[in-house]
């Protein structure tokens, strides 16, 4: 089994104001969220398929508890509640699929993957999945 645990820096973003105008957030709060977004941390700790990630920036920090196969609630990028339900995609990727508790918009998800030393995530945001966010982790 993957270890995820550790506390980890962005080394890389790619479409983080793209994700956040097909959300339909206003281009105030896109510009507030692009200068927080260069500098998050990620603090996750693991115990077997037991998972807490902590994401901290200057304007925002979001803490998810959560159990690979059990539904849990978190928000969305931009705030919305949803359900979610993470799964194994592979030994090294964690799939989760975001579910709107109320309301409608765009489906959402995102992955987690270790790969050579870095955490990736991604987050599509078209259903089509072509257009992604990817952000690319190194550990501190």
């Amino acid at each position: 089994m993957p270890n995820f645990a550790g506390t980890w820096k962005m080394k890389t973003s790619e479409n983080f104001d793209e994700l956040l105008k097909a959300l339909g957030v206003n281009a105030m709060l896109r510009k507030v969220a692009g200068t927080a977004a260069p500098k998050p941390h990620v603090e996750i700790r693991q115990d077997g398929d037991q998972f807490y990630i902590k994401t901290s920036t200057s304007v925002r920090t979001t803490e998810i508890n959560f159990k690979v196969g059990e539904s849990f609630e978190e928000e969305t990028v931009d705030g919305r509640k949803c359900r979610s339900l993470a799964t194994w995609e592979n030994e090294n990727k964690i799939y989760c699929k975001q579910t709107l508790i109320g309301g409608e918009g765009p489906k959402t998800y995102w992955t987690r993957e270790l790969a050579n030393d870095e955490l990736i995530l991604v987050r599509p945001f078209h259903p089509s999945s072509a257009y992604i966010v990817l952000i690319g982790f190194v550990a501190m």
